[in-house]
């Protein structure tokens, strides 16, 4: 069993930037896949990026130019670095990892950690 941790979501001012963080109680090779969701207010859950074994990497077309999914498989940790941001991030943030069959398929899911983006 695996365990994710997010962190260094917050409140932010449009135009800012944060990093968020997901930290793996065990190794991160192990995974095929690893990504970021978020879910807005009175929204479904979606995909905002994801990476995969290889490095190839995918971003939701509403990120794209202005989100970075990276992985450090020493550190066992994904990142997402969110720059530019805009009030329509606001969400709560979601790591996942798991495995990749032409899709993301989710194994493993932190906690959420909120990101608020002011106008």
């Amino acid at each position: 069993q695996v365990q994710l941790v997010e962190s260094g979501g917050g409140l932010v001012q449009a135009g800012g930037s944060l990093r968020l963080s997901c930290a793996a109680s065990g190794s991160i090779r192990r995974f095929n896949a690893l990504g970021w969701f978020r879910q807005g207010p009175g929204k479904q859950r979606e995909l905002v990026a994801r990476i995969i074994r290889g490095g190839s990497t995918m971003y939701a077309d509403s990120v794209k130019g202005r989100f970075t999914i990276s992985r450090d498989n020493a550190k066992n940790t994904v990142y997402l670095q969110m720059n530019s941001l805009k009030p329509e991030d606001t969400a709560v943030y979601y790591c996942a990892a798991g495995d990749y069959r032409g899709v993301f398929v989710t194994d493993y899911w932190g906690q959420g950690t909120q990101v608020t983006v002011s106008s």
